[in-house]
């Protein structure tokens, strides 16, 4: 039996159910602990698990991500938190040369089963040093698993996921997406796993593929919904997971509609949409009735002023645009 809960309960169901099941898990992050987590994901965890396993640190991600790769090569489970992706960058240099390199050079006699997470992208007028979408950063990096979940049961699912990986997972959530309800599976029903690396067609169609990620795979629903005014049938992929990229399910939908927009809100220049457009046009070629468009934030620092930011976020208009555009409409 599901029932309907907020992102951040799903996320939170996540973290509670794995630190119960295996005792090396535990959380760190700034204001995780006695403040109960500066989104309320980690709400109620300091109480029920105690100030070793929910860790409050110090305004030094560069530390507490050090402090969680050498937990993870020991054989403990850390769950990092940032604040927000955009103070990862403090900590770049412990998830690009440690966290994603330790098996490799140490042949395989360390692993780092590690989770990063917290919000990413876009907020409502924080500011251009709080609002990049850094998933393109990670993504490029070999040894790391990127996901981008879109909807609390994929959240609660892929999470669980990632935290028993034994490879580290860097998880992308959007502060804009954590009040949203949607259907989560009981606990009382089993474990909910979603595997990293499969994506989700969470809207069928038959005219025109929509590839998004995250908070625009909402944008594209809206989009949907306004083509769909207008007779034209879009399929929707969420993504869900960006390194592992499922492919196949990708040019299977393009194989079905025969055209395809990739949007998402990340900056347009050497992005992973750039990536995805790439896959389609390299290997479904064939199958392809238009060229492969995308709808990106704009290639600027985000502006704090609501109608600019607003102006250089995707938006449903510039995503039905595209898909016209494909179907030789406009």
């Amino acid at each position: 039996m599901s029932r309907e809960i907020r992102y951040r309960e799903a996320l939170r169901e996540a973290i509670a159910e794995e630190m119960e099941r295996d005792p090396r898990v535990f959380i760190m992050g700034e204001e995780v602990g006695r403040y109960q987590g500066a989104y309320k994901v980690t709400e109620g965890l300091f109480d029920r698990f105690g100030d070793k396993r929910v860790v409050d640190a110090p305004i030094a991600e560069n530390g507490f991500a050090g402090i969680g790769v050498g937990a993870a090569m020991v054989g403990l489970r850390p769950i990092i938190e940032f604040m927000t992706w955009n103070f990862s960058a403090v900590a770049f240099d412990q998830i690009l040369s440690n966290a994603a390199k330790v098996r490799q050079m140490s042949g395989g006699q360390f692993s780092c089963p590690i989770v990063f997470r917290g919000p990413n992208g876009s907020a409502r007028q924080v500011g251009s040093q709080h609002s990049q979408s850094m998933e393109g950063f990670y993504a490029h990096v070999p040894g790391l698993k990127v996901v981008a979940p879109a909807f609390p049961r994929d959240a609660k699912g892929l999470l669980k996921a990632a935290i028993r990986d034994d490879n580290p997972v860097c998880f992308f959530e959007s502060e804009t997406l954590y009040s949203m309800k949607g259907e989560v599976p009981d606990p009382s029903e089993g474990d909910l796993l979603v595997e990293i690396g499969k994506a989700n067609v969470c809207h069928e169609g038959s005219d025109v593929t929509i590839v998004s990620w995250s908070r625009i795979t909402h944008v594209a629903l809206e989009a949907a919904k306004l083509l769909a005014a207008e007779g034209i049938s879009a399929e929707i992929v969420d993504l869900r997971s960006l390194r592992p990229l499922d492919e196949e399910t990708i040019l299977e939908s393009v194989r079905k509609t025969h055209r395809a927009v990739v949007a998402h809100e990340g900056w347009p220049y050497g992005s992973v949409g750039a990536e995805v457009v790439d896959r389609i046009q390299r290997l479904g070629f064939d199958d392809l009735d238009a060229p492969v468009l995308r709808v990106t934030g704009m290639d600027v620092p985000m502006p704090y002023n609501a109608r600019l930011e607003q102006h250089c976020l995707p938006q449903p208009a510039a995503i039905v645009s595209a898909c016209k555009k494909v179907l030789y409409l406009e």
